[in-house]
């Protein structure tokens, strides 16, 4: 019996792996992972934040876990419940030009773009959703129902495309949520103050370093198809205001949480953490009052997206010298 020849076989075994990393580089679009992964960082730093000190050794693993899952999840059910208004966008010939967008790092919206099919993308987040929700049951059942609520905020938060530009603040709660169920993971029983004080600062960075930009980026096909996001519903000069106050405000927020966290941050560590608001929010947000122009927006949003990660390494260098 003639053997096939080793060439085709090493040619389809190489086929074959470059599908499977083909499919799930698609995958890994429609949960914008490279963004996702840098998310990560922001539990990660609330429950350091919170703690002043590392969590046992299975918390860090099933929590790492955990928020891989929950963020997988919570992305790509943006995408499924946004399908259809992304479709229309991509018709009229919105998503181009977003090289430099960190959202855009993959494919930008691939179930949108037709290069995903729709019951594959909803197993794929219904997988990594049931197992978030095993792992927020085993770190805190609290941690469960917060997941389970920030879902159906999200799915809330896309069904108010064309109802009002406030649904900016349900953006803001749902990626603050993260980090509060952090901390209870670490802590059953936190303080509601500084937790408020936690939640009022992130909430600050997401609204005017992540959601007000990302809108402004969409701005002339949300204009098209009558979105009440709050650049086409406010204007861009309110809008830009908006993002000075609140990055303002997340800047200052950063001081009070930083100084009243039991970390005990020298002032060599609240320095730097001034530092990284400033050059990763403040300048930024002065770049785009100055200039108003969409390539600015998204370096906004490109920078603001690395803030959380910031401070999570000079968090972790202070334990690490304690």
């Amino acid at each position: 019996m003639k053997q096939p020849r080793a060439s085709t076989v090493t040619t389809s075994a190489a086929a074959g792996a470059s599908s499977f990393f083909d499919n799930l580089k698609l995958f890994m679009a429609l949960s914008r992972t490279p963004h996702a992964m840098i998310d990560m960082a922001t539990p990660a730093l609330g429950a350091l934040l919170w703690l002043g000190a590392l969590p046992p050794l299975e918390v860090i693993l099933v929590g790492l876990v955990t928020v891989f899952s929950g963020y997988t999840a919570v992305y790509a059910l943006n995408d499924l419940v946004d399908c259809r208004a992304d479709q229309d966008k991509v018709r009229a010939g919105g998503y181009q030009g977003d090289d430099d967008y960190l959202d855009g790092a993959l494919v930008r919206h691939p179930l949108a773009q037709g290069a995903l099919g729709f019951r594959a993308g909803m197993t794929w987040a219904v997988g990594w959703a049931a197992l978030a929700m095993v792992g927020a049951w085993w770190l805190n059942p609290v941690c469960l129902a917060i997941f389970l609520g920030a879902c159906l905020l999200e799915i809330t938060y896309c069904r108010m495309w064309r109802v009002s530009p406030f649904r900016t603040v349900i953006s803001g709660v749902v990626k603050t949520a993260g980090t509060v169920a952090a901390v209870f993971a670490v802590d059953p029983a936190p303080s509601a103050g500084y937790l408020l004080l936690i939640f009022l600062w992130l909430f600050c960075w997401e609204v005017g370093g992540q959601n007000i930009p990302a809108d402004w980026t969409d701005l002339e096909e949300d204009r098209r198809f009558d979105a009440r996001t709050i650049p086409v519903s406010l204007g861009t000069g309110r809008a830009m205001r908006l993002i000075l106050l609140a990055l303002g405000a997340a800047v200052v927020l950063s001081l009070v949480v930083f100084a009243l966290s039991p970390l005990e941050p020298g002032i060599a560590y609240r320095f730097a953490v001034l530092a990284a608001g400033g050059w990763l929010l403040l300048y930024p947000a002065v770049e785009l009052y100055r200039t108003r122009a969409r390539p600015e927006v998204m370096a906004l949003f490109n920078r603001a997206s690395y803030y959380p990660i910031a401070l999570f390494f000079i968090v972790l260098v202070r334990l690490l010298l304690k």
